[in-house]
């Protein structure tokens, strides 16, 4: 026998297996974490508060979170026993907020139901196949402040100067020391007497002298291209949403054929009366 190891008598080992283990309760949802006058808060109360709080919130660290959420539970729990139940207000309110909340659970059930892989692809297929794209363009500019200096320089550009060149040397714009790059842009998003210069032009040629609100630009068309349909990835959030409206508008189109539905024409019970909180106050 290895030294410093003893053994128990066996009568002993016997009786020690045959003792009940400590039954371990895991905390549910029914766990009660306070009691205020004998009324219960549960572990319930305290999760579906956090989660309905706003972000800002959520970056709390959890144990700070968890009693300061307990704390404000027992605080409304002492205010609430003040009162002997909800008045008219609040109990429309509740009804309101009961209402609202079961179309919640509708709704996400449904979303469950429909937003999936398969449904956001078909989505992105029919919204992208046929993408022809949109012209988008790659120009630079000299600008400046005369017709005459614009002619001047559309002048030495048809014998060869160099644009690069003569934009640091004289244009105006920010561009300028850029060689007058604009980089890429698409339409609307130039004034329009510079777009319709713009889309006029072969890639590389110069225009003629164009006036806008900034003064006189000779413009060069340095390339072209068609925009390309976004990876699906890009917009799988703005299908997902499209799929999921779609199918909550279906849903209660189908619902509401089905149903029946009453307005009653009440005289005096329309949009006059929409503020007037004395009818629900008792």
């Amino acid at each position: 026998m290895p030294k410093g190891l003893t053994f128990l008598p066996s009568l002993a080992l016997t009786a020690m297996m045959a003792l009940p283990l400590a039954a371990e309760t895991q905390p549910d949802a029914s766990t009660v974490v306070a009691r205020v006058n004998g009324d219960e808060i549960t572990l319930g109360h305290v999760i579906a508060t956090v989660a309905a709080l706003p972000p800002q919130y959520q970056q709390a660290e959890d144990d700070v979170l968890f009693d300061f959420v307990l704390e404000q539970l027992i605080q409304q729990q002492l205010l609430g026993q003040q009162q002997d139940g909800l008045n008219k207000l609040n109990t429309l309110r509740l009804k309101n907020e009961e209402r609202s909340l079961l179309a919640v659970q509708t709704v996400t059930a449904l979303t469950d139901t429909v937003v999936t892989d398969e449904a956001i692809q078909a989505a992105y297929d029919a919204q992208y196949n046929d993408f022809a794209g949109e012209d988008e363009f790659e120009a630079s500019h000299i600008l400046v402040e005369t017709e005459e200096q614009a002619n001047d320089l559309k002048a030495q550009l048809d014998d060869g100067a160099d644009f690069a060149e003569l934009a640091r040397a004289h244009s105006t714009g920010p561009s300028g020391p850029n060689g007058g790059a604009l980089g890429w842009f698409g339409k609307g998003q130039m004034v329009p007497e510079f777009e319709t210069a713009v889309v006029a032009l072969e890639k590389g040629q110069v225009s003629d002298p164009v006036q806008t609100q900034f003064g006189w630009h000779v413009v060069k068309l340095n390339d072209k291209r068609k925009t390309e349909a976004p990876a699906l990835d890009a917009v799988r959030e703005e299908l997902a949403q499209t799929v999921q409206q779609d199918a909550i508008q279906a849903r209660i189109d189908e619902l509401t054929q089905q149903a029946q539905i009453d307005r009653p024409a009440l005289e005096g019970a329309g949009p006059e009366v929409l503020r007037q909180l004395d009818l629900i106050q008792e």
